[in-house]
């Protein structure tokens, strides 16, 4: 690496540093507030419960142990480690998740010089640093930044690997893939573009009876089974223990018959292209941003036609094609833009060859003062625009938080709660385990069996609805009210609306 090489690297470390440590304290009401919530939660009980990173719970179902059906929980359990040394503080897990979206910085300049050349790696570090969704979600508790920072890695090493054929680099892309599996399973995406790399030299040079067999190819073969081993474990184990099935149930219960649907009559098969080609717009704002998304256009028709052109054409093929198939097949069904983030690797990568030749084509002699000068502007507008983009994604109720802090401060420390709301988010703020319900549709019986394990409260956060549940309603009526300055309502179920506090409790439960 030259110098100057080595100063870019550092000054964009520091600008993607700088614009993720952007509401660094910020609770984490804001967005995804679910999905943060529980990682959150995992990363507690942790530390509370069992401090076993193949075990994790979440706060609701009931009494511990919750565990659930979820990836490795790496930032969780780093979390949960620097929580026994300085106390909970969610900063901690935000910390790791920034720590993880940065390792993409350096792995990314070096793919992109390994795949282009040293200026495309810069570049392609310096747009993956300042994309709205990787600055977003480049400090949101949620598993994409280390899922992509194991991706980059795994990519790399093969990468280098096919060129050397060295060994170090086979295992350590073999890691690296196996990590970003276990991080997020959407990571197989990877596998595409590791074979393809592996099967076009094959077909090219082999003089063998079996010209796709190569010596390669039977490395991304042993890749790919050594990569996807852990997680069929991981996966077997969890399914065993876990109370809730989040990754086996939403794709039996969602992805599948939907894709079974959209691939059963060619009506069917044309609106799901339609509903993804609806996803555009959320890569070309969150997460891409502007910017990024033209650049990428751009680079569809201004590729190097080098002698490692064909290489690199069945590369970023194989890897837009299982983009695409992932689009229509998963994120055609949840519809949330943060499972669009595999995208930005290859948009960074693919939109810095482009951007690389263009200006070799351009300024084959370098680039002028007045032309930096100019390309900052630029980058200046582009980032601006980006986080633009992603700005009310920082948004948080100051209302819920203030009243949940209000709940957990009030409520009898380490008792179980009812709380009639959907959001791990909230539940955890509360401070509190227990059960998460709409209130409209839960029942007295499901109430009273919620008290026979050991529920102590109800906080009804959605009061209308629970007003709307009849019943409900008037079953908690006969409970006593705990005074909350809030809008919410607090019963406390071991005491009878007719009981003073202290007194001994009538309810049969």
């Amino acid at each position: 690496m030259t110098r100057a090489a080595g100063i870019a690297l550092a000054a964009i470390l520091l600008v993607g540093l700088a614009l993720r440590l952007y509401h660094l304290h910020d609770p984490i009401l804001d967005h995804p507030a679910w999905r943060q919530g529980d990682e959150s939660a995992i990363a507690r009980n942790f530390l509370e419960l069992r401090n076993n990173i193949l075990y994790p719970q979440t706060d609701y179902n009931g009494p511990p142990p919750n565990y659930v059906e979820l990836e490795l929980q790496l930032v969780p359990y780093a979390a949960a480690q620097a929580y026994r040394v300085a106390g909970i503080h969610e900063v901690f897990a935000r910390l790791f998740v920034i720590a993880f979206s940065l390792g993409c910085i350096p792995l990314l300049f070096a793919l992109g010089w390994e795949l282009y050349s040293r200026r495309a790696g810069v570049f392609a570090a310096g747009l993956f640093a300042v994309a709205p969704g990787a600055v977003y979600y480049g400090r949101a508790i949620i598993p994409e930044s280390d899922m992509l920072f194991f991706s980059i890695g795994a990519l790399l090493f093969w990468c280098r690997f096919a060129r050397t054929r060295a060994s170090p680099d086979f295992w350590l892309s073999a890691v690296f893939a196996a990590l970003a599996l276990l991080a997020k399973p959407t990571a197989i995406i990877i596998l595409a573009p590791i074979i393809a790399l592996a099967w076009r030299p094959a077909r090219v040079s082999s003089k063998t009876r079996f010209p796709f067999w190569s010596p390669l190819t039977q490395a991304a073969i042993a890749l790919t089974a050594i990569a996807l081993a852990p997680l069929w474990l991981y996966y077997a184990h969890l399914h065993r223990i876990a109370e809730w099935h989040w990754a086996t149930g939403i794709t039996g219960l969602h992805v599948i018959p939907t894709l079974l649907a959209r691939l059963s009559s060619p009506a069917a098969f044309v609106a799901g292209l339609g509903g993804m080609l609806a996803l555009l717009k959320m890569l070309a704002t969150t997460i891409l941003g502007p910017a990024l998304f033209g650049l990428v256009l751009i680079a569809t028709v201004a590729q190097p036609r080098d002698s490692r052109a064909p290489e690199r054409a069945m590369f970023f093929g194989a890897w837009i094609t299982a983009l695409a198939i992932y689009a229509f097949v998963v994120v055609n069904v949840e519809r949330v833009d943060y499972y669009l983030m595999p995208f930005v690797l290859f948009a960074a990568l693919y939109a810095a060859g482009g951007l690389d030749h263009v200006l070799g084509l351009v300024a084959p002699d370098g680039i002028s003062r007045a032309t930096i000068v100019g390309s900052c502007v630029a980058a200046f507008i582009g980032i601006y625009a980006g986080m633009l983009e992603v700005h009310p994604y920082y948004t948080w109720s100051r209302a819920v938080f203030a009243a949940a802090n209000e709940v957990r401060a009030t409520l009898a420390p380490g008792t179980l709660i009812v709380m009639g709301h959907y959001d791990p988010s909230v539940l955890y703020t509360i401070g509190h385990r227990g059960w998460e319900e709409d209130p409209f549709l839960w029942t007295v019986a499901d109430t009273q069996s919620a008290m026979r394990k050991g529920a102590r409260y109800f906080v009804a956060v959605e009061v209308p609805r629970l007003r709307a549940n009849k019943p409900l309603w008037v079953f908690l009526q006969g409970y006593r009210r705990v005074p909350i300055r809030s809008g919410w309502q607090v019963y406390d179920l071991s005491q009878r609306a007719a009981e003073k506090v202290g007194t001994k409790s009538a309810n049969p439960h």
